[in-house]
Parts: structure tokens; sequence; C-alpha cells
């Protein structure tokens, strides 16, 4: 799910204009949106976002001026298909009847928990996708436009036949109503919220909820058992020959059962959350490949989902099974703390030899406080600068974007994100 903000875009469709062969267009959406002429029509992936359905409707309409068929909602994460009304109106312009609109049954219930936690998650996009200057909660609004199908399918669905077969596939990845467009007469297919591109699946992101490991890796063998002669990613380059395709699709399969079987064994060790991730190393062979980029996710964060899949909400500290509220235990922390100015001293100290985590963990100790001592408005702006320090350590887009809104918060004296705009 993103906003789109041309200021602050995470990956960007890179094969606009890539000759997939007659009848195939790639447009510029929220990603790579796939158009494919068939005897009923045009048939698209995706309607895009505020951001990017005008252009992707001039870039299509400079290219044929086919009728518009269907409308097929890749996933149901917002701004994709936050458009669609647009594109119902080109066709109304144009004395065309509306296209089918067609996903997978689960996007019912996507939409339905969207609807009831709305304030909820315009405010998690406005944190991951803060752009330059910061998102309001009405900026990110547009982008949960939620216009249901008109058709749902379950596992798979022949959307046209003739001459150019389109199959439809539930691929569950990113989200459990993400599906892939199978093009059997051209040996194409779209890969869609199942296939990035040239990033590392984004499983675990600090502000998602679950995206269960293995059975992404199961949709991944369902689109390599094709045997497709071309590949088109979400946000990637397309990737050309079977043998190139079949290689990806299986070996980032195989990274993720890999992981799967190294947080288990950790799992039956004992270990904690932490202690797993303390001792995880990642393979050059299968983590230092195109595919595997930790410009997104990154392999920490699929360790983590990994580790919630078999465990209960408990970090095995006993401290935080019926834990104070927040601002009480920080509070009774500040008031054990003899010379809060020694704090700061240590944690510039830690920062200054370079552990700018390190340093984190202690400012803490003073910075979670609500006091206006003068060393907790300094521990403050302190951890904002840790934040920003840390932002520039880190790879991927989301641990960035979270430390970013975490500093802007703290500069402008936010203790909770529920004081948030």
């Amino acid at each position: 799910m993103a906003t789109n903000q041309p200021s602050d875009r995470v990956l960007a469709a890179q094969s606009v204009g890539a000759d997939l062969g007659d009848g195939f267009y790639v447009l510029p959406g929220m990603g790579n949106a796939l158009v494919a002429e068939t005897d009923a029509g045009l048939v698209l992936v995706d309607a895009g976002s505020q951001f990017t359905t005008p252009g992707m409707i001039e870039h299509l309409r400079n290219a044929t001026e086919s009728p518009l068929h269907a409308i097929c909602y890749s996933h149901g994460h917002m701004g994709y298909n936050s458009e669609v009304d647009m594109w119902l109106n080109h066709c109304e312009e144009r004395g065309e009847n509306p296209p089918r609109l067609v996903a997978h049954e689960n996007i019912l219930r996507r939409y339905s928990r969207y609807k009831e936690t709305l304030t909820h998650q315009a405010r998690m996009a406005s944190i991951q996708f803060p752009g330059r200057k910061g998102v309001s909660y009405e900026m990110v609004l547009p982008s949960f436009r939620m216009t249901e199908p008109t058709e749902t399918f379950a596992d798979s669905m022949v959307l046209t036949e003739g001459s150019r077969t389109i199959e439809l596939l539930w691929v569950p990845s990113e989200t459990d109503d993400a599906i892939a467009l199978w093009f059997p007469d051209d040996g194409i297919v779209y890969g869609g919220a199942c296939t990035p591109g040239d990033a590392i699946p984004n499983i675990g992101t600090p502000l998602r909820t679950q995206r269960f490991t293995i059975r992404w890796a199961d949709s991944l063998d369902r689109l390599a058992a094709l045997e497709a002669e071309v590949l088109v990613t979400e946000f990637g380059p397309i990737i050309n020959g079977s043998k190139e395709v079949r290689r990806r699709l299986e070996k980032t399969a195989e990274s993720l059962r890999w992981l799967r079987d190294e947080v288990v064994d950790r799992l039956n060790k004992g270990m904690s959350e932490r202690e797993v991730l303390a001792d995880m190393t990642y393979p050059e062979e299968l983590f230092n490949q195109p595919w595997m980029t930790p410009n997104y996710g990154c392999p920490e964060y699929i360790v983590r989902d990994l580790y919630r899949e078999e465990n209960g909400w408990w970090d095995r500290n006993p401290t935080n099974l019926h834990p104070s509220a927040p601002q009480d235990a920080a509070q009774a922390v500040l008031s054990a703390i003899a010379e809060p100015a020694q704090v700061l001293s240590r944690a510039k100290e830690i920062a200054e030899q370079g552990d700018v985590q390190l340093a984190l963990h202690v400012i803490d100790l003073l910075a979670l406080s609500d006091s206006d001592l003068p060393e907790v408005v300094e521990a403050k702006a302190f951890k904002a600068e840790l934040c920003l320090l840390r932002a520039k350590e880190i790879d991927p887009y989301v641990s960035k974007a979270c430390y970013r809104s975490s500093a802007r918060h703290l500069d402008n004296g936010i203790n909770s994100w529920q004081d948030a705009p």
C-alpha cells in the first residue's frame, strides 16, 4: 500500500514502453500496470491512483483506441485501484460500456476491514510514506477510495478466450487476494504483487499484518511451473527467457523456505525473537541476488514474521507481561536516574563511537518520559537526530520512513502516535 506521492516514490515502474509484442502495453501505474489487447477489448491490470491514472490513460490512448473490456485488481492494497471511477468516467465519455471489474474473492473482506479501520490505515500510510515535508491524514485519504469488483474468483478463472487467452491465478503472497495473469498463447506471465521485481519479498514490514512466508513460496512455485518465456514484475524489469524466469522464481522460493527452516531451528532451541535476529546470518548465494535486494523489505523483517507465525506476543521479558502505562513506566525510570545528564552524555558518547542503535537504547531512559526537565527535552531532540542517522544506515525503505516519521514527531513534541495530526 502506498500513497505514491511523486516526491517519494519507493519503487517505480521500470518497464513502461517495453516491447512485449503486439497488443501489449505497460503503463506507468503504481508499478508496471499491464494492458493486453483481446478480441473483447483491452484488459487492464490495476486502475492506478490519483497521481498515476491521468498519465496511464494518456499513455494508453497514445497507443490504442480500443475499448476497455476489463480491469483486473492485482491485489487489494490501497492506491493500486483507487481511481477505478476515473476509468469508468473515461469509458462513459467515449460512449463505451463499463468494463468488467475482476478480483480475487478475498478482496471483499480486505475492503471491509479497511473501511472499519480507515483512520488507522491512513495513519500507518502517513508513517510509512511520509514524503519530504510530512503527510497529513487528509492527504492520504484519496488513496483509500474503494470500488468493489463486479466479479470475483477463488483459485483460477479464464477471463478471455479467442485470439488471446487470459487466465487469472490466485497467488497469495504480499496479500491474500493477490493474483497473476497468465497469457498461455504468448508465454507471458504478469506476477503482480507476488513478484515485486528487484527487491526481496516484503514480508514482515513493520506496520503491516502477517504475510505468510511459505504461502508466498508456494505461489512462486505455481508461477515457475507455467514455464513462461517472459515475466512482468510489479516494479522491476521484464525478465526474458524461460530459464531465467524459472531460476528467479524458484530461487526466491528457495530463499524463503531457507529462512523458515533457520528460524524454526532457533525456535526449537528456545530463542527469543531478539536472540533469533542476533544469531541469523544470510548466505550470499541466496541473498546477494538482484531479486533479493533489501531496498523495501529485508531478511530481518521476514525472520520477525516467521517468528510471529509460531509465537504469541510475549517477548520473553516478564516485565512486559502486564506492563504499567507507558508514561508511568517512563516517569519511574526517570525517577531512578540520579543524574539524567550522565545518561545523555553516555548516549552521545556511544553515538560518537559509531553505534547509533546502541545509543538509541540508552537515550530511551530519558526520551520516553513526558517530563519537561531540560535533560529530557534535550534527550528527545537527540533521539530525533539519532533516528535520522539510523535512517541513513539502514537499507529498507520502510525502516527509513519509520525513523524519519519518528524524528518528525519528536521534533514536534509528540510522545504518542495518537497525538499525531
